[in-house]
């Protein structure tokens, strides 16, 4: 199956937006252009002035369209798991009186199906994940189309969060201008994209330490089976420094940023350097372990917050132990001092793409990443959460030519080749060989 394409991840953090325009080309991820702004109006992960954060997003995507030398309109969203409720459902519809193939609208029926509940009004549906599909009993399929049968079932997961989260991203996006054609949960794309097959498969716990907030999930199965969000990030160790310190939050972030340890038996007593101190008119020198030991005090209250969550899950003895991620993942020491915490083994995800090799970028990359990976059952069965015909029509476009992608330079176009099956004259051909092949031999 062909999933090549150009797609934007676009990630709304509390301190920064991110936005990464990608090529997914047979498996290989090639950024083309990223944007990198200040973040407004959201405060621990949440957006709380929709003006503001469609302001910050412009001109992220804006910057990221000069370097990509495209114009963005589509892109896939990150959800925060705040509140996040997952559960399993099902699905069930007639085919027919008799029996006929299974079409990509019988797919989008069942997930409907699946979805017919009745949600609290503070709630909505955010991902749809199909797990199975069973036709006429026979279950383990994951691709029903082309199938004959007169009964279509699915079991799927569902994920859902609180209304306000979801509207006020989706709100913001199409106030900067953007559709939103895909919406996913973050630990969900994050899961898929920086764990192995076998941390997946046996069990990983997934730490986000993001400048609002952190965010523990555990991948169990290749799947989502729980996420805690503690509303404290590298935001509150910022500010922990600016109080300790008495200087100015801006100060306070560069002091985090160039001399920080997560650690403080890793950081040295005779290293010193200047702060700037709000009242005084020469700066005090402070020494390189009193800055890391401000760091870890708070480093360690929101680490031991998310360990009695997952000790409440008994999620550390799952053999993959924990994969850092998110902003403060960078700082130095984060792994000695989460392994002493958790007890478990610990290391840092960080992207691999030139330019992009800090984990606070791992999120925008997971979306693309998400997407790409994204198979045409899972397109149809998103597609049918809020009737998104975007996606569907996707699903059909694989099996035509791919347009030509518009760039904002009309002297540079770019194509993305689409795989096509062979036609019957040479499976015919080949078939007749095998058979030829076979008669010679045993004669």
């Amino acid at each position: 199956m062909d999933t090549s394409g150009m797609y934007v991840g676009l990630d709304i953090g509390t301190t920064s937006i991110k936005v990464i325009v990608a090529e997914y080309l047979e498996g290989q991820l090639n950024v083309l252009g990223v944007g990198n702004e200040r973040a407004a109006g959201l405060s621990r992960g949440v957006i709380v002035d929709i003006d503001k954060a469609s302001e910050a997003i412009q001109r992220a995507v804006k910057a990221a369209e000069e370097k990509a030398s495209i114009q963005i309109h589509d892109v896939i969203v990150g959800i925060s798991a705040n509140m996040l409720k997952i559960e399993p459902v099902t699905g069930m519809i007639a085919i027919g009186d008799q029996a006929r193939e299974i079409t990509d609208q019988d797919v989008r029926d069942v997930a409907s199906a699946a979805i017919i509940q009745n949600l609290p009004p503070e709630r909505e549906i955010i991902n749809l994940i199909p797990d199975e599909f069973i036709v006429d009993g026979f279950d383990g399929i994951k691709d029903p189309r082309s199938m004959v049968g007169v009964r279509l079932e699915m079991n799927g997961m569902l994920f859902t969060g609180p209304k306000t989260i979801v509207h006020n991203t989706k709100k913001a996006v199409e106030q900067a201008g953007l559709n939103a054609q895909l919406a996913v949960v973050s630990p969900i794309a994050q899961g898929l994209s920086i764990l192995s097959d076998g941390e997946q498969d046996f069990g990983t716990v997934l730490l986000d330490l993001g400048g609002g907030q952190s965010t523990a999930a555990v991948i169990h199965d290749h799947r989502l089976k729980f996420a805690d969000v503690d509303p404290e990030g590298g935001d509150y160790i910022t500010k922990d420094i600016s109080v300790v310190l008495n200087t100015s939050i801006e100060n306070a972030e560069k002091l985090k940023r160039n001399y920080g340890f997560a650690d403080s038996s890793r950081a040295s007593e005779e290293n010193q350097f200047p702060v700037d101190v709000v009242g005084q008119s020469r700066p005090s020198d402070i020494s390189e372990k009193y800055l890391a030991e401000i760091i870890e005090a708070r480093l360690m209250q929101i680490l031991g917050k998310l360990k009695t969550q997952l000790d409440a899950t008994n999620a550390l003895s799952l053999p993959g132990g924990i994969v850092l991620t998110g902003g403060v993942a960078a700082l130095p020491g984060i792994t000695d001092l989460a392994q002493d915490v958790f007890d478990v083994p610990v290391r840092v995800s960080i992207p691999d793409q030139m330019g992009l090799r800090h984990p606070s970028f791992t999120q925008a990359l997971s979306l693309v990443n998400y997407r790409g990976q994204m198979s045409e059952v899972a397109l149809l069965v998103q597609s049918a959460l809020a009737g998104n015909d975007q996606l569907a029509s996707q699903v059909e476009s694989r099996q035509e030519p791919q347009p030509t992608v518009e760039v904002s330079d009309s002297r540079h176009s770019s194509t993305v080749p689409s795989r096509t099956s062979s036609s019957n004259k040479p499976k015919k051909q080949r078939a007749q060989g095998i058979r030829k092949f076979f008669k010679d031999f045993f004669d």
